[in-house]
Parts: structure tokens; sequence; C-alpha cells
């Protein structure tokens, strides 16, 4: 063998390692990948569930009825409500 041929075998070597590396570093990747993703989709659903839980506490109904009973909050006659309004600002 001559000195040119132990050269590409040397290189021939490193990039099949190099080829090794980058499958298992992609396979790595991507098991990372579908880990998130599967976060990501227990999150969403998470998140949905929060939205309902809050619309179900912030119902103006459910609020009221808590006003009046635990409270004893009542809506004040119409004669003593008075609603202000901004002055509207015109443009220079």
């Amino acid at each position: 063998m001559n000195r040119l041929d132990i050269v590409l075998a040397l290189v021939l070597v490193a990039c099949a390692l190099g080829v090794v590396q980058a499958q298992n570093r992609a396979r790595t990747y991507f098991a990372e990948l579908e880990r998130l993703k599967k976060e990501a989709r227990g999150l969403d659903e998470q998140w949905g569930q929060l939205q309902l839980e809050q619309g179900t506490w912030a119902n103006p109904a459910r609020i009221d009825t808590i006003a009046r009973r635990q409270l004893g909050l009542i809506a004040p006659p119409h004669d003593r409500v008075r609603i202000e309004t901004l002055p509207s600002v015109s443009a220079p």
C-alpha cells in the first residue's frame, strides 16, 4: 500500500464515523422533538381546561349569586344609578 491508499482509508474511516455520529445525533434530536411535542399537547390540553374553569368561575350569573347570598349585596335602585361618559377628545 502506498501512502495515498493509507490517507484515503483514514479519510474513509473518518467519514464513516462522522455519518454514524450524525445519524445518532439525528435520532437523539428526533426523540427529544417527540417528547417536546407530547409535552406541548399536554400543556395545550391543560390550557383548555384552565380556560373552561376560568369561564365557569367568572360567569356573571355565578358571581351575582355569590354576591347576593354570601355577601348580602343587592343592586341599587335605578334612581341611584348614574352613568358617566368621558367627553370626546378631538384630534388636533
